[in-house]
């Protein structure tokens, strides 16, 4: 007499258990297959075209009505099953109960819905079934019909392309930096976000989401930073845990998914788990390939045959027409890794493998990905890379080959090859020019024929062609790259941002080809500023990419304490504000206090958890941070000037404190310190500061580009104006040319030095329209620079940068 099978879900998991136990043992089993769908097994992973309307549901059909006839399954589809009773060995169901002798559980997963107010509101769905793709086509055929997708996974994403291509407007909502960032790294996430942007769907990234809101059914979701987004459907694709409820009310053991063995197996050596639903060794799966090795393992359990399951490698691939994209393994940063990464900017490809030890740990490709499969393949075995090394990187066809001298290759090209794309320049056209003209450098040709004047990204070419020009005679001018991750130095950077309108580290990376997946120590910050400096109003400021001071917004010390100092305007400050300085000092226990040379009083030995809570007792007495820390203005220097000494000739004081509160929290390439004096006596030492002035009966005599610190340096004299408004405008003038200008960590005299004298007096001073120009540019700035990171803190901005790990709660270190 044949055992009786019941096997409770009817999907893709349970439907290739039942195909290997058919193909191995036809007819060993009496099987009953239990489905809360009203049909059989189709094919998930191809919802996402079936709501596209790529593919129609017959298409994505596994197993029909013929295929179960066939193999003498009884179906009981659209009947949940409500109970297992172990001890008796049966199922309960609508229809009554199912006796059985082996019990397969195969109930997958449910979706999570976010625990937000207005969840429960119709047009509230996830994206898990046939039932919801054909709620979603219904929402679509109302004309003009927006969608909100909350979760930038595969999942989400596939709903979004999809709702698009059936012509919905498409928000999708991600709480992380960047998409898919459990299978992408910050660059492919990039380059994925810029292709969805460019099919028309709004990507919002690091959105906190608030609330689903609307009175009968959904009208639009709230963010936590008020942004609110009109909608008809609001798409949950955030992410999914085992449906798990039957095994637990069952009494099987059960974590996160139901505990299986190698074999399995729960824990009733009679009943069996498989797909989404499990848990093995501490791993919940949600990707096929898993699922389908559970599935053969299942079968052989079934007929007494030995299988083990053991944990897997998983690739990712995005089921989106024309997004090419491919993620296997662990690409993750470590001290013990090295990785080799490829940019091709021009058409969107992006490769990088991660080594250890030579030997393929994580791969992520974007836009060509022809060699996925031979990554894997590799990585799964643990294959030694060190003979190919040199030429992994460019795939499978590549090994054995050896690669073309880049010079030959350019002078095979015909005179009419295009070598700038962004002009329109031939080859002829350059080489023509460097033979009449005599041009000998880049700027020459630059200069004379545009080549290489737009994005750069001809400008190999355009050396390859001088070179092959010029021959020994060609002496390319040497450029001190950035750090080890790019070929660029500052200024081409600088300049590729602006030509390129690139407006995130990801994308400045991708698209000028960096060497390393997400940059290094060097470059990150110097990024980080030249995006806040070009984009003040569109770049978010990332405090990761700044050193450990700015990040903490305090000076660390060599104990691993920090020393605190609050702003004093113009180096001026009152009872009150000194009081409150003696209360931190008594209520903390701070060793030291010591008057500093910019006029401030700086606090030293404050412990970093303390650092939250001095801040706020500073700032009730109504003090803001000093930036002392900062790559920006720390001070402005003052003596006390016409108001009470007898040789001022104007109020320097005054001026310097005006200064100060309108140049605070401006971030600079490196710190700037400044000061006022009243008379040619100097007392504030205006002569030796980044910018001064000094106070004279005629006016204001603006000085520049001093230095006293390792390097001495006195001042250059800008100009003489008249009035303490013009004074003003010259000073903001020449600090924003130089934070245009200049290199990061470049101060100001070396960056005067480089530019020359005359010409920043031309552009401060002679040439009043571009002076307004810097002026309002570095206005307009201020209005998104001006907030006191101190009192952000103290609200609970980045709390967990001030607490020690071992206070961290797990759930707060998931926050």
């Amino acid at each position: 007499m044949r055992e009786k099978l019941i096997v409770i879900g009817a999907g893709m998991a349970s439907g290739r258990a039942l195909e290997h136990l058919f193909d191995a043992a036809p007819g060993a089993f009496d099987v009953t297959l239990f489905g809360a769908e009203p049909r059989g097994n189709y094919n998930r992973i191809m919802l996402s075209p079936v709501l596209a309307g790529e593919k129609t549901f017959g298409d994505i059909v596994t197993h029909d009505a013929a295929w179960y006839a066939e193999h003498g399954v009884a179906c009981r589809f659209g009947e949940t099953v409500t109970r297992i009773d172990r001890k008796r060995k049966v199922v309960v169901s609508k229809g009554g109960e199912t006796p059985y002798d082996k019990l397969l559980i195969a109930t997958g997963s449910a979706p999570f819905i976010i625990p937000i107010a207005g969840r429960e509101l119709p047009g509230v769905m996830a994206f898990r079934d046939l039932d919801d793709v054909n709620a979603m086509v219904e929402a679509a055929r109302k004309p003009g019909a927006k969608a909100v997708v909350i979760g930038g996974g595969l999942l989400g994403l596939e709903a979004a392309a999809a709702l698009k291509l059936r012509g919905m407007d498409v928000v999708v909502l991600h709480l992380m930096g960047h998409l898919m960032e459990r299978q992408l790294d910050p660059a492919a996430g990039y380059l994925l976000k810029k292709e969805l942007e460019g099919r028309g769907i709004k990507v919002h990234v690091k959105a906190q989401t608030k609330a689903v809101l609307g009175e009968e059914r959904v009208e639009a979701v709230l963010l936590e930073d008020g942004t609110i987004y009109p909608a008809d459907i609001v798409v949950m694709a955030v992410g999914i845990r085992p449906e798990a409820r039957i095994a637990i009310d069952a009494g099987l053991y059960v974590e996160r998914g139901i505990v299986v063995n190698d074999q399995m197996v729960t824990s009733d050596p009679d009943i069996l788990a498989v797909g989404e639903c499990v848990e093995h060794e501490n791993i919940c799966y949600g990707l096929v390939a898993p699922l389908y090795d559970m599935a053969r393992v299942v079968a052989k359990t079934l007929i007494k045959e030995y299988a083990a399951f053991r944990p897997v490698e998983t690739a990712t691939q995005l089921k989106v027409t024309g997004i090419n994209l491919y993620s296997a393994g662990d690409f993750a940063d470590g001290d013990d890794r090295e990785e080799i990464v490829l940019r091709d900017a021009a058409v969107g490809v992006y490769k990088r493998l991660v080594l250890k030890e030579n030997r393929i740990v994580g791969a992520v490709m974007y836009g060509e990905t022809s060699d996925g499969a031979w990554f894997f393949d590799m990585l799964k075995k643990g294959t030694d890379v060190s003979e190919m090394r040199d030429t992994l990187i460019f795939g499978q066809a590549y090994q054995g080959g050896s690669p073309l001298d880049p010079t030959a290759a350019v002078a095979a090209l015909p005179d009419d090859a295009e070598i700038c794309g962004c002009n329109g320049i031939c080859k002829g056209k350059i080489t023509g020019a460097i033979t009449e003209k005599g041009l000998t450098s880049l700027d020459d040709v630059r200069a004379h024929t545009k080549a290489s004047a737009s994005c750069g990204s001809c400008t190999g070419l355009v050396e390859q062609l001088m070179k092959l020009t010029l021959g020994d005679t060609y002496k390319p001018t040497a450029v001190q790259p950035m750090c080890s991750c790019t070929d660029l130095g500052h200024d081409d950077v600088r300049r590729l941002i602006k030509a390129k309108a690139l407006k995130t580290i990801p994308a400045v990376m991708q698209e000028l080809e960096w060497k390393t997946s997400c940059g290094c120590a060097k470059c990150r910050p110097a990024l980080n500023y030249y995006l806040v400096c070009d984009w003040p109003d569109e770049y978010a400021d990332d405090y990761q990419s700044r050193f450990v001071n700015e990040r903490v917004h305090a000076n660390i010390q060599k104990d691993g304490t920090y020393s605190v100092v609050p702003r004093m305007w113009g180096g001026v400050t009152s009872a009150k504000e000194l009081r409150a300085i003696a209360d931190v000092v008594d209520k903390f226990d701070i060793p030291m206090v010591k008057v500093t040379g910019g006029q401030r009083i700086d606090m030293l030995g404050v412990k970093k958890e303390d650092l939250p809570a001095v801040w706020a007792e500073l700032g009730q007495a109504g003090f803001v941070s000093g930036h002392a820390y900062a790559k920006g203005l720390r001070t402005v220097k003052t003596c006390v000037g016409s108001d009470w000494c007898r040789f001022g000739t104007q109020d320097s004081t005054g001026f310097g404190i005006r200064i100060e509160k309108f140049m605070w929290g401006s971030w600079t390439p490196a710190k700037v310190k400044m000061a006022v004096s009243g008379c040619p006596r100097n007392c504030a030492e205006a002569t030796c500061k980044d910018v001064g002035a000094i106070c004279v009966d005629s006016g204001y005599e603006i000085h520049f580009a001093g230095a006293a610190g390792l390097d001495i340096k006195g001042t250059e004299v800008l100009g003489l104006v008249k009035t303490e408004d013009e004074a003003l405008e010259v000073i903001v003038a020449l600090v924003q040319m130089y934070r245009e200008q200049a290199r990061y960590l470049e101060r100001i005299y070396k960056w005067a030095k480089r530019v020359g004298l005359d010409e920043i007096r031309r552009q401060t001073l002679d040439d009043l329209e571009k002076r307004r120009a810097y002026y309002d540019r570095f206005v307009f700035s201020q209005q998104f620079a001006q907030v006191d990171p101190w009192s952000e803190r103290v609200s609970g901005k980045d709390k967990h940068e001030f607490r020690p790990m071992a206070s961290i709660g797990f759930a707060e270190a998931a926050e």
